[in-house]
């Protein structure tokens, strides 16, 4: 089965503020979509109401055919955005458990193997709060891959990596896609989108419009 995301005139307003305007998005599994604008462009808030945190002010969003805002949905989704909240006290493996228990579709041999794909030692026990920025975002990604997701959205995913941890996570997006699931990826940085995404989008106050055509195969 080759997983699909649909949006359909999908517009989102705070107030008298018009964040998301009339958004269309046909998207399919095995690629990798990038989204590129300024600061308040829309492409956080975008990614909210595509993966199902906030419901549109009007229009619809499917995941495999399911109404993301209305019922039930069977897809995994994978998410990575800004101002994430894990707890503090807990180390890395400890949170990646306590999330994992959730769903129940993962073993704990699962948290520590994706903790060491993203270069996570699962038996450090240093605790969430003491953890550089760049541990934190290595974390980021592992809960958002270790269930394999059908949907990943990645909100600057590279953001405080030095240059391996961006190769490596780089490589885990390709890797993502390969299997199958849809990714959608926001970031500031040129290389993330021109070496990794088939497709990309521009948004602009709130509006999407595809800019880059085709950018390469996976």
């Amino acid at each position: 089965m080759q997983h699909s995301l649909v949006a359909e005139k999908v517009s989102k307003r705070m107030g008298k503020k018009e964040l998301l305007l009339h958004v269309n998005l046909e998207l399919t599994g095995g690629n990798i979509y990038g989204f590129t604008g300024e600061n308040g462009s829309g492409k956080t808030m975008l990614f909210r109401v595509l993966c199902g945190l906030v419901r549109p002010s009007m229009g619809r969003v499917w995941m495999d055919g399911a109404d993301v805002h209305r019922g039930s949905r069977k897809a995994r989704t994978g998410v990575v955005l800004e101002n994430p909240a894990l707890w503090p006290e807990l180390t890395g493996r400890e949170n990646l458990l306590y999330l994992s228990r959730i769903s129940g579709v993962i073993s704990a041999s699962k948290v520590e193997e994706t903790m060491g794909r993203v270069g996570l030692d699962p038996d450090n026990s240093l605790p969430f709060r003491k953890y550089s920025l760049g541990m934190r975002q290595r974390l980021l990604i592992a809960q958002a891959v270790m269930e394999e997701p059908d949907f990943l959205f990645l909100d600057e995913p590279t953001n405080s990596l030095d240059e391996e941890g961006v190769d490596l996570i780089r490589q885990i997006i390709a890797e993502e896609a390969e299997r199958g699931a849809v990714v959608l990826l926001s970031s500031h940085i040129k290389q993330d989108i021109s070496w990794l995404c088939n497709q990309v989008y521009s948004m602009e106050n709130g509006t999407c419009s595809l800019a880059g055509g085709e950018v390469r195969g996976i």
